[in-house]
């Protein structure tokens, strides 16, 4: 599977990021390769919570750009 994440500068310093294909589905890090280890632990995180009980996700998520 693949995801696309936005990645955002914080004004405070380090970077955020969120993943609009699962909603809810945000992280932030001090650098942008601590960021890419949260983004990957969010997203299991995220799917993981969908899927209860070993069940799949009732559901599909379909990304369209415009």
């Amino acid at each position: 599977m693949t995801l696309k994440a936005i990645i955002h500068e914080a004004e405070e310093g380090g970077f955020w990021a969120e993943v609009p294909a699962l909603p809810g589905c945000f992280t932030q890090g001090e650098t942008l390769q601590e960021l890419e280890e949260n983004i990957q632990e969010a997203i299991a995180g995220w799917l993981m919570a969908a899927e209860p009980e070993g069940r799949p996700a009732e559901g599909r998520i379909l990304e369209i750009a415009v």
